[in-house]
């Protein structure tokens, strides 16, 4: 149930019950401030309306200053009268602030749904149409203020729609349509293509009644239903497609003019019938091109005329078509006189028959006696248009051969040498209107389809066939072009399109939820009525030879469909010229305004030039480019020509607008609630199957051609356009796929042979939020070659609800590294108290199901013998142990920064490999990985192993020479023996300085560390947590994990209470000391100088110095050099030690990759 909240405004105390000295506390409140509804509603009251008073208009209209507070910034009126107290005023706002203490300190956020509501109910969809421009055009005229939009379904969709939809093809082509391919297949190409648009509009009608639709109709509706790549693409096609049909209304227009109201106009003549095609197409190319100009200054100079010629343009076509059912129905009872010349069943061109006769001879009456040698004078009256009465009485008939004679024969005697099909066959004159009740409609029911150069023939009638093709120099009437049945539905479909109509003008619609569906279904049936209706009439009524005859050729140049009109053809003929010119300014005006609205999305970056237009909005630039590409199809000249073109992009919309709406259906998107019931998705799945198949069946290379223009703009958007989020269907796709996907990849782990590097790249950040190595993100480019899963992580160090906004910028230096380095993956940032955790937690929280990472790559820790903080090479050696215990692979390139950019491609060199032991063969993989990028393309691979004295080292080559050969991997193989050889002078004296080093470092950092302790015990004895944070990471760190230990054997309560309990006594410090005593003393160094060097770190330093002697002398001029990574002490007590095997291992190499494999099995011979 829905409250509603009154308010009175009182003149007077005693007129407000209840309202007593009995309410101080909210008085106190109501007098030191006045509260708003939202923080949106004090921005938007009037300055005037202040808590200090000042001066509002009341309700009456009067203005009474300081005397009462208007406030409606939540729709509520709230008055404090100055007849009442102010101490006592009851403020309304206080009684519901009241009940929303609990939210005031969000209200900034969050604001009242009383508030919410108000804004939402004055909601009103701004128009970008046209309607705002003709008001704009008016510069200098005071701004109006902007009306409710008040247009209902029947002016402001149904007649729009009819208007788009009946257009050139219906005055110009149906009647050929009819003709060529019969009633019955008439009949099934409109039914197909008005099946295809009603279905549509289904679609269409479910989409715009999701919600509110502004201002920008089909392509507001597919670019927010599936994403900006398609929104553009099928923009660009939509707004092509327009551009189109423009220039095909242009044509039309041209046609109608220079054919039938203006032959004499055309600038061009054919000097012989060959030459008359041409002629007439420079004819159309030339009027095209003015008359584009001339409508592109109209649209130019206002908008305004245009929509005030739509209303007679719409008339003149109404008027038009009554016209036609009118004379179809009085042929019924009186057909009108179009007579048609025949030769056999061969039609007559009728601007051939100059002397109106269509016969071979005519009979003339001469007045002066002629003596004749041959008196037999045979009279045809067949053959003769003309039925003389012969009185013997008078003059006698000479017979004269007519104009028709001298065309077939070689002169104009009797005695000439004639055509063979003109000496066999006789002229006759056929009705070319026979009338409704004429039975004609059976000989028309079947198709006549025609090669270009054949005759136009009546084949129900008589003639002697002769195998002689008639000759172009004859005046027959030809096919223009070879006619089938895919061809008349790319010609017809752009007869049906303009459904859009309605939907694009969505902002000036009273309720456009409720007026686009009604209005354009109503629009298509009536269109599709009439035009089923118009293929039977003209069936029934017309003679198939006129029919096919394209331009009325054979009634003397009339236009066909004008011969059935009533009461005269020029009805149809001026009705059909205003209405295609009407069209084309439609087109015209709608086309930039569509490029525009693209452009002003910013999705295409080349087009954002045409967003901008005159100081009124008018979008110039857009007009300019929708002129030119108009251009191109007038000067394509031939109507048959551009149909198909504009057919295939009207097809591509139409085809994307029942996919958003069987995709939105299918995904069951939750935001996804459509006012219009009467959809379904296989409905709208058979729209989409129907538009692609009209596609391929009208031309298929223009489908071809269409398809890869919108695919080559998806990827562009995809690849350079901005970054749109929508809320579309494919955006809800991609999830559903996703989870699909990744509830697959959960049934099992991966197959060795699917097995890729999934990245997890450990970035470090310094104070500046800069990223330290940020050419370790240009390594992982490296290596995935744009494939597999990336996810680039880094910790920022401190609380999370403290530190949130430095998450986000660590976030997005990571989103910005990542596009400079082009590299597709995730960023995670995470807050943690210390480096180590948050590492921790990222790799074991990373991924999602199957998609998780399964390498982690990581810097080396730099000059961390310098440094005397020990995080840094601490944190490092924790992650190798996290990364082993959790079988992940782990990747460290040691001198990173020199490694290659993306941009410097290595000419020449080699990829060294030293396979010391087997770790799942990470390291074959890698190399191969590496090499698929272009700047390791050009190095070669050389593998090297290491043989013991116990080994047999030819044996070792053939047998990695096999494996190698095996994976498919081209490499050089090379064995290297390591003979057992003493412990050098040099190995015993590095591993002392080591540990002598180790001890000295751990003894300053200890010494420190006390000094620290024991002055923050006098600074701050009472604060037990900062104590306890003050002591916890250097504790943690110089222990040797004994606390952690600890930890994990007892409960985390006892840990933490003891943790809370620790402090340090003045025994407890002098114990430490005594226990932990180092180089504070001389005694210290001394001590130090005395230690003998572990045997165990003895053999390791060994082994290091000669791995590293082999290493240097074989792969000092390699590119890069991978080799096994030794894992760190089980003993944490030497870290540090390992730390200097590690530097030891890679002295003297530029580039190291130093590679631990995850323990998994990443590489197998097997197909």
């Amino acid at each position: 149930m829905a409250s509603v909240r009154f308010t009175v405004t009182p003149t007077k105390a005693e007129d407000l019950p209840g309202l007593s000295d009995t309410s101080p506390d909210i008085s106190s409140r109501s007098a030191a401030r006045v509260r708003f509804g939202s923080r949106e509603s004090v921005n938007r009251s009037d300055p005037l309306s202040e808590a200090s008073g000042g001066v509002t208009t009341t309700g009456g209209g009067a203005e009474t200053p300081d005397h009462s507070n208007t406030d409606q910034g939540d729709g509520n009126s709230k008055i404090s009268s100055v007849y009442i107290n102010n101490s006592h005023g009851v403020d309304d706002d206080d009684f519901y602030d009241r009940n929303l203490a609990l939210f005031e300190e969000e209200m900034d956020t969050r604001p009242k749904v009383s508030s919410l509501l108000s804004r939402l109910a004055n909601y009103t969809n701004l128009t970008q149409g046209a309607k705002e421009h003709e008001e704009a055009e008016s510069i200098g005229e005071k701004k109006k203020t902007s009306k409710s939009p008040q247009m209902g379904t029947f002016m402001g969709v149904y007649l729009p729609c009819l208007q788009n939809i009946f257009g050139v093809i219906l005055f110009l082509r149906l009647t050929w349509v009819v003709g060529t391919a019969g009633v019955l297949q008439g009949l099934c190409i409109v039914f197909i293509c008005c099946c295809c648009t009603m279905l549509t509009a289904i679609s269409m009608s479910a989409i715009a009644t999701n919600g509110v639709v502004p201002a920008g109709g089909s392509y507001f509706m597919i670019s927010r239903s599936l994403g900006p790549e398609f929104g553009g693409a099928v923009g660009i096609c939509f707004y092509l497609g327009t551009t189109f049909a423009g220039a095909m209304y242009i044509l039309g227009a041209i046609e109608i003019l220079l054919m039938y109201i203006a032959p004499d106009a055309a600038i061009f003549a054919s000097k012989g019938l060959e030459g008359e095609g041409a002629a007439m197409l420079n004819n159309m190319r030339v009027y095209g091109s003015i008359c584009l100009l001339l409508m592109s200054l109209l649209v130019f100079v206002g908008v305004k005329y245009v929509n005030k010629l739509a209303s007679i343009f719409l008339a003149c076509v109404i008027v038009s078509i009554f016209s036609i059912y009118i004379g179809a129905l009085v042929s019924a009872f009186k057909p009108p006189n179009f007579p048609v010349c025949m030769l056999g069943n061969r039609t007559i061109n009728g601007h051939d028959i100059v002397d109106d006769h269509c016969a071979k001879t005519m009979l003339l009456q001469i007045k002066e006696p002629i003596e004749t040698e041959d008196t037999n004078v045979t009279i045809n009256v067949e053959n003769s248009t003309v039925t003389p009465t012969y009185d013997p009485g008078q003059s006698p008939l000479t017979e004269k051969t007519t104009f028709l004679w001298s065309r077939f024969c070689q002169g104009t005697d009797l005695n000439a040498s004639c055509d063979d099909y003109f000496n066999a066959n006789n002229f006759s004159e056929i009705e070319g209107i026979p009338g409704l009740a004429s039975g004609i409609i059976a000989e028309n029911l079947w198709s006549s389809y025609l090669s270009k150069g054949d005759v136009v023939e009546k084949v129900s009638m008589n003639s002697s066939h002769i195998s002689h093709a008639a000759s172009t120099q004859q005046p027959y009437v030809f096919a223009d072009i070879t006619t089938s049945f895919t061809l008349l539905v790319g010609i017809f479909f752009p007869s049906v399109t303009g459904i859009m109509a309605g939907s694009n003008r969505s902002g000036d619609l009273k309720d456009a939820q409720r007026s686009i569906p009604i209005g354009t279904i109503l629009a298509i049936i009536t269109t599709s009525i009439v035009y089923l209706s118009s293929v039977i009439l003209f069936g029934a009524c017309v003679d198939g030879v006129v029919l096919r005859d394209k331009f009325g050729d054979s009634v003397k140049g009339n236009l066909v469909v004008g011969t059935l009109a009533w009461p005269t053809p020029w009805v149809i003929v001026i009705g059909s010229f205003f209405s295609t010119c009407g069209a084309g300014l439609q087109s015209l005006t709608g086309a930039p305004r569509l490029l525009q609205a693209i452009a002003k999305d910013n999705i295409i970056p080349f087009l954002r030039v045409f967003g901008h237009g005159k100081a009124n909005g008018e979008p110039t630039w857009a007009l300019l480019l929708t002129a030119l590409i108009a251009e191109l199809g007038i000067l394509i000249a031939s109507l048959d020509l551009v149909a198909p073109i504009l057919t295939m992009f009207f097809l591509m919309c139409y085809l994307f607008v029942n996919l958003a709406c069987a995709l939105q259906t299918l995904l069951r998107t939750p935001n996804w609630r459509p006012r219009f019931s009467y959809y379904h998705w296989t409905l709208s799945f058979l729209g989409m199957i129907i538009c692609l198949a009209l596609m391929f069946i009208s031309s298929w290379y223009y489908a071809i051609v269409a398809i890869v223009i919108a695919g080559m703009i998806y990827k562009y958007i995809e690849y350079h356009g901005a970054e749109k989020e929508w809320g579309d269907g494919i955006r809800g796709l991609s999830l559903s796929a996703a989870r699909f996907a990744l509830l697959r990849l959960e049934e099992g782990p991966p197959h060795t042979k699917n097995w890729r590097p999934q990245l997890l790249v450990l970035l470090k950040l310094d104070e500046d939020a800069h990223v330290k190595s940020p050419r370790l993100l240009t390594f992982a480019s490296q290596l995935k070659a744009g494939k597999g899963l990336t996810i680039v992580g880094t910790v920022v160090p401190g609380n999370f609800l403290q530190s949130y906004g430095e998450a986000l910028a660590a976030e997005q230096t990571l989103k910005h590294l990542m596009d400079k380095e082009r590299v597709k993956g995730f960023c995670q940032c995470i807050v943690a108290q210390k480096p180590r955790d948050g590492i921790s937690h990222m790799i074991q929280s990373s991924g999602l199901g199957g998609m998780k990472p399964n390498t982690v790559v990581m810097g080396w820790p730099h000059a961390w013998r310098q440094s005397e903080d020990p995080q840094s090479w601490k944190t490092f050696i924790n992650t190798v142990r996290v990364t082993t215990a959790a079988h992940l692979a782990l990747l460290v390139p040691k001198n990173i920064s020199l490694f290659p950019s993306n941009s410097e491609p290595c000419t020449e060199g080699y990829i060294d490999v030293w396979w010391i032991v087997h770790d799942g063969g990470m390291l074959m993989l890698l190399p191969f990985l590496l090499r698929q990028h272009k700047v390791w393309r050009k190095c070669g691979m050389r593998i090297f192993t290491v043989a013991q004295m116990e080994d047999n080292s030819i044996q070792m080559k053939k047998d990695l020479a096999t494996f190698l050969y095996h994976l498919r991997i081209e490499a050089e193989v090379e064995v290297v023996e390591m003979h057992d050889s003493d412990i050098s002078a040099y190995t015993y004296e590095r591993t002392l300085m080591m540990e002598q080093r180790s001890q000295m470092l751990r003894q300053m950092r200890l010494s420190k560390s006390d000094r620290e302790r024991e002055a923050q015990l006098v600074k701050d004895r009472n604060s037990m947590l900062r104590l306890t944070s003050i002591g916890s990471d250097d504790d943690d760190d110089t222990d040797g994990g004994e606390r952690d230990r600890a930890g994990s054997s007892s409960g985390g309560s006892s840990e933490h209470h003891r943790r809370v309990q620790m402090t340090w006594t003045k025994q407890k410090t002098s114990q430490y000391r005594a226990t932990h005593s180092g180089c504070s003393t001389p005694e210290g160094f001394r001590d130090m100088l005395s230690i003998r060097p572990d045997h165990s770190n003895v053999r390791r330093m060994h082994t290091a110095v000669k791995l590293n002697e082999v290493i240097v002398n074989k792969s000092h001029d390699a590119r890069v050099v991978l080799l096994n990574m030794p894992g760190p002490p089980k003993n944490p007590d030497g870290d540090e030690n390992y730390m200097e095997f590690l530097e030891v291992l890679t002295e003297g190499l530029e580039r190291v990759l130093l590679v631990r494999g995850g323990g998994s099995e990443v590489i197998t011979i097997y197909s």
